[in-house]
């Protein structure tokens, strides 16, 4: 039968209404919180096989295996192993972004921040430099070139509205484009990060190499 109770107050009904909405919303979250966790599951089940075995040798049954879930579950997320490899770097880049939100206020000097974005973006390249590799290794085989280049979107995005705010208040140079300012900072720094920490091994040298980073780039930028 549809409509109101007849034997329940106007306020009791409401309450039920209420409840049993929220009991629905709850539901909703529930299902996603669910399908978040196995996907997470697979996702860090495959950086652990991926850095052992590599991506040619890593079949999709090591990665569900280590997951502890099944085979169909897998493709339910992933079309293949390869597919792996943009949602493992867009994992990467969403926490070097949340760690700069949480960190960096908008309101320092356009320097201070970039010596934060700076240690930041080596810290998040030591933390995933097992990955990294992998994720690079994994885009030129698998042609994922234009994938990452999406997943840079809100990094670049985030950075160049700090850049743009820095010039209104002519903290730096006015006359280069803020989107040009962020793609070649981004590089700049990801590259000296991946070249300290992947290629030459050179931990020791880390803080020399931040600091002539930072130099270099309040130079070209004329930082005040």
């Amino acid at each position: 039968m549809l409509g109101k109770p007849c034997l329940l107050s106007e306020k009791t009904y409401a309450i039920i209404m209420t409840e049993s909405q929220s009991m629905e919303g709850w539901s909703i979250i529930e299902e996603r919180e669910v399908i978040n966790s196995k996907k997470n599951r697979i996702r860090e089940a495959a950086i652990k096989v991926l850095s052992l075995k590599g991506l040619e040798k890593t079949k999709v049954s090591d990665v569900v295996k280590e997951a502890g879930v099944a085979q169909g579950t897998f493709y339910l997320y992933y079309e293949s192993k390869n597919a792996l490899v943009p949602d493992i770097a867009e994992k990467m880049l969403l926490h070097m972004l949340k760690e700069m939100k949480g960190r960096i206020s908008e309101e320092e000097p356009f320097r201070n921040q970039l010596k934060n974005i700076i240690e930041i973006t080596f810290e998040i390249t030591y933390l995933y430099r097992d990955v990294l590799g992998l994720c690079y290794s994994g885009m030129a085989t698998t042609g994922f070139f234009q994938e990452w280049e999406q997943i840079y979107i809100p990094y670049y995005e985030w950075l160049e509205e700090r850049i743009e705010k820095a010039q209104r208040r002519k903290d730096i140079r006015q006359d280069m484009q803020p989107s040009m300012i962020a793609k070649i900072l981004v590089e700049l720094m990801e590259g000296i990060a991946e070249q300290a920490y992947l290629f030459e091994g050179k931990k020791d040298k880390v803080v020399d190499y931040q600091k002539d980073l930072m130099n270099f780039s309040i130079t070209a930028l004329k930082c005040e």
